[in-house]
């Protein structure tokens, strides 16, 4: 089998290519020329979005072909104090640029929002920003013209003391969403609230594509063993186009299970890699480590090292 890996927004190999450059709420304020503040945010996100492609051209140019964006590429954008203006006004070439190249280069992309996005909260004015939130995930994925494929991965969400009617909620509330954005969201189970099975039977229910974080499944579940959860997981990508997603990270330490290490140890994920052998499956493995790309070359360096794998370029192996 052939396991491709990702790096989340920044690539630490490179200097002064952020691509999360922002404008603080006071310091637009402060800014007397409104309009002249709104040009100022729209400079920085296109320097965000030109970082983001010098970012992929160093990805594909060593061999990664899975990427997820920064989720802060507009700053403010959704904000009342930017509401009325058209970013994608003045920054249509700098996604077009962005989608030409991940096309070309036939790379994974995806975004993954911020943790105030939650579609199942009970409370009214949550779910209808989080879903105004989504829809511009959407439109800038949209800009850059990429298909479905270009995916959204969130969390189920809160669980507001009673998972059961959280969990309905949720599906309540899925009516609401627009069709361009459902065909584009997969869920990920959690490390606090929802398990990988709990969040796999929500995304059956829904038709939707499972992320499955091995970490995650460490720090929070049932008891379920993953070789048990591997199949139905991968099956609800069927007809998407894609090959199963999954996160990997380790944990910063044991008193700190949580929170995630600079790096990847490669006994953190060999186990699942020796489970998925099992069904001769590719899958692509984002990597969520403090040193970004940098951890995933040495992850890559360190797997071919050992027995069975083989260096297939910078950012894939095979498994045998």
């Amino acid at each position: 089998m052939n396991i491709r890996f990702g790096f989340v927004a920044m690539a630490l190999s490179l200097q002064n290519a952020s691509p999360s450059q922002t404008m603080t709420v006071t310091h637009f304020k402060k800014l007397v020329d409104r309009e002249a503040a709104l040009r100022k945010i729209t400079r920085i996100a296109s320097s965000n979005l030109t970082n983001t492609l010098r970012i992929l051209r160093h990805a594909h140019a060593s061999g990664i072909h899975v990427y997820r964006f920064s989720s802060r590429l507009i700053p403010l954008f959704g904000h009342d104090l930017t509401k009325e203006w058209d970013f994608f006004r003045y920054l249509h070439k700098d996604f077009e640029q962005l989608g030409d190249f991940i096309r070309e280069k036939q790379m994974r992309t995806s975004f993954h929002p911020e943790h105030f996005t939650l579609i199942n909260s009970p409370r009214e004015d949550v779910v209808n920003h989080s879903i105004e939130d989504l829809k511009r995930y959407a439109q800038m994925l949209e800009a850059m013209g990429l298909d479905s494929r270009a995916k959204i991965v969130l969390h189920v969400g809160g669980g507001y003391q009673n998972k059961t009617r959280s969990l309905e909620r949720f599906k309540r509330h899925w009516s609401r969403v627009p069709n361009n954005v459902k065909e584009r969201l997969t869920l990920e189970n959690d490390d606090k609230t929802y398990t990988a099975v709990e969040t796999l039977n929500l995304c059956q229910s829904l038709g939707v594509p499972m992320v499955l974080d091995i970490h995650h499944h460490r720090c929070h579940h049932d008891g379920t063993d993953l070789r048990d959860l591997v199949q139905p997981i991968f099956k609800t990508w069927r007809g998407t186009g894609l090959v199963p997603k999954i996160h990997v990270s380790s944990p910063k330490d044991e008193t700190d299970f949580r929170r995630h290490a600079a790096f990847i140890d490669p006994d953190d994920l060999i186990p699942f890699l020796d489970i998925v052998r099992e069904f001769d499956q590719d899958i692509d493995v984002m990597i969520e480590a403090k040193q970004k790309d940098e951890a995933l070359f040495q992850l890559v360096q360190e797997l071919t090292k050992r027995p069975g794998f083989r260096r297939i370029d910078g950012g894939t192996v095979s498994y045998c």
